[in-house]
This record gives structure tokens, C-alpha cells and sequence, in this order.
């Protein structure tokens, strides 16, 4: 799809850091300064026209939900994962939509702004499924992970010498269930905030019913996944780094602009980008061009516009 649409569509991901820094409360208070701070790119955005499809990441509050349901399992029932992380996602596209929706009324643009609780399908014979890798709630001791792992059934791994923590599974995504109500939604003109975390996980059964899978997807993955089903032109994935570099920290490190996917996937072939950071969004940016996207952007998240000005950021383009 060429970027000389009648009208650009952009899915753009917003980086946990959109939300809650590093080393700050994570207090509602504190998310609000926060995305009043991160959105103001995306109002420009719009403001210019395009139409944006919002995602966003959810670890810390993911988190932080999961505390509070264990410190009240004497006065309230349990919860799964699924239900925390569809909680979140309501809980924090409430909190984007209001603030966009203040943002818009600043500078008189009319859009509508909506959040959609997002389901995600995954295969039920993902490997990750037999392999839980993905570390989620908060620290515990070796022996009570253990005696959860006795008594709830948990998966639960040494977290780099920090404790031990549960881990579950991170499926791929296959597809957006919400795939066709979002594309209308979005061609109507609203900015639509969905998929917020990867989605909630599930499979589809042999008769068609979807059950909830007790894991979460990648979120930069699951962006690609919504992007190419929407037909969107461009994938904006927004971090904590102006450019993508190769031998990052070392004496030959090098910032990139352009780079051809082919380049790209060579790049992390040689390992310069870690599975547990720049690797998911170089693998989604790829991803997203090689399957006929026009191109995708690897940004920080205030520099936003200057990146789409062609000031900084790195695109990973066709070649």
C-alpha cells in the first residue's frame, strides 16, 4: 500500500515509558503527567490528519494489578492473568482517551477518540505455550515461588540473580479479533486505542468459541499484527531512543536512518539487538515492510514529529 493514500493510516506503539518511567511511583497522578507529556506528538499527528490507531504497553500496571490481587486474596477472589490484563487495558485507554480527548478540545479538532478491550488470537501449539518464558508480577523469594508453583500450578524461573518471579507464555499473534470493528472505526475518523499490552491471548476452538490463554503477547508484534490487518501504510514504534544503533555501547557504535530490511534482518542476525529489548521492534518493523508495509519508524517518543519531518529516527524501509 502506498503512502499516497487519500488519507495516511498509522499504527503507532506507544513504549511503556509513554506511561511510567523508570524509577517513578506509577501512581495514577503520575501516569497522567506522564501521557500528557507522550501524546502531545500523536495530537499533532492528527492534527495534520493522519489517522492513528493507538497501542500501548502494560507491564508495570500488569504488574502492580497482580500485587494487589495477591496482598487481598483473603478478602476478595482471585483473578487470572486474562482478566488483569483486559482490566489494564480498559484502565489505561480510559486514561489516553480522556487525555487525548482534552488535547483535541485545546486546539479545536474534531475527532473521536475510542478504546477497545482487545482480544488477540494465538495457536494453541505456539511452542511458547510448553515454554513459558515471559517474567510477569512481582519478585518472591525461591521458596515461595516454589510453594506457588506447588500450589497454583505456577511456572516460576530465577529472575538475573534479582529473585524469582512467575513466567508465562508469549505466544505469537496470529490475528486481531477485533480486526474489521477497528478498520471501520478508524475509517470513520476516530483514533482508536486498542491492543493495549499484546492484547488479551486466545485460541480458537474446534467449534469456533475463543478460550482466555494464560500468557501475554508481545505488544510491537501484535502492533504489526493490527497494522497490516487495517491496511495501515506505516508502523511507528516509539521507545526510549531517538535512533536504532548497531554495536550499541561499544567503541564502533553507529546510529542508523535508513535502513533496507534486508540490511535490517542482517543486523540482527549478528546479534546487535537483544531479544530483551531492541529485538522485538526490529523483528516487527521487519515484519510489518516484508509483508508489504511501506515503512515502519523506530523512534523516542517525544521526538515523534521531528522523526516524521525526517529529522532523526530510524526507518526500516523495502530492499
Amino acid at each position: 500500500m502506498a503512502a499516497t493514500d487519500e488519507v495516511r493510516r498509522v499504527v503507532v506503539a506507544l513504549g511503556g515509558n509513554a506511561i511510567t518511567t523508570p524509577g517513578g511511583s506509577g501512581s495514577v497522578e503520575e501516569d497522567y503527567r506522564n501521557l500528557g507529556i507522550s501524546l502531545e506528538g500523536i495530537v499533532t499527528l492528527v492534527e495534520r490528519g493522519y489517522r492513528i490507531t493507538l497501542t500501548h504497553g502494560n507491564g508495570p500496571q500488569v504488574g502492580n494489578q497482580m500485587i494487589r490481587v495477591e496482598r487481598s486474596l483473603a478478602e476478595a477472589p482471585d483473578l487470572p492473568l486474562s482478566v488483569m490484563v483486559a482490566d489494564v487495558q480498559g484502565g489505561l485507554g480510559y486514561m489516553m482517551e480522556q487525555t487525548l480527548r482534552n488535547k483535541f478540545a485545546r486546539r479545536g479538532i474534531a475527532r473521536d477518540v475510542c478504546c477497545l478491550v482487545t482480544l488477540v488470537e494465538v495457536g494453541r501449539d505456539d511452542p511458547a505455550m510448553s515454554d513459558p518464558t515471559k517474567f510477569v508480577g512481582p519478585m518472591m523469594t525461591e521458596e515461595q515461588a516454589l510453594e506457588r508453583r506447588d500450589s497454583e500450578g505456577w511456572d516460576v524461573k530465577p529472575d538475573r540473580g534479582r529473585g524469582w518471579r512467575r513466567v508465562v507464555p508469549s505466544p505469537e499473534p496470529i490475528s486481531i479479533v477485533e480486526r474489521d470493528l477497528i478498520e471501520i472505526l478508524v475509517r470513520s475518523g476516530a483514533v482508536v486505542i486498542a491492543a493495549g499490552g499484546g492484547g488479551v491471548p486466545v485460541v480458537r476452538e474446534a467449534d469456533g468459541e475463543l478460550s482466555a490463554v494464560g500468557g501475554v503477547v508481545d505488544k510491537d508484534l501484535a502492533s504489526m499484527v493490527l497494522a497490516l490487518e487495517i491496511g495501515a501504510t506505516e508502523l511507528y514504534i516509539l521507545t526510549g531512543v531517538e535512533k536504532v544503533a548497531i554495536h550499541y555501547g561499544e567503541p564502533g557504535e553507529r546510529f542508523l536512518d535508513q535502513v533496507p530490511v534486508s540490511e535490517a534482518r542482517r543486523y540482527l542476525a549478528e546479534g546487535h539487538f537483544p531479544a530483551g529489548s531492541m529485538g522485538p521492534k526490529i523483528e516487527a518493523a521487519c515484519r510489518f515492510v516484508e509483508a508489504g508495509g511501506f515503512r515502519s519508524l523506530i523512534t523516542d517518543i517525544h521526538t515523534l514529529v521531528d522523526a516524521v519531518d525526517g529529522k532523526t529516527g530510524t526507518w526500516i524501509v523495502p530492499g
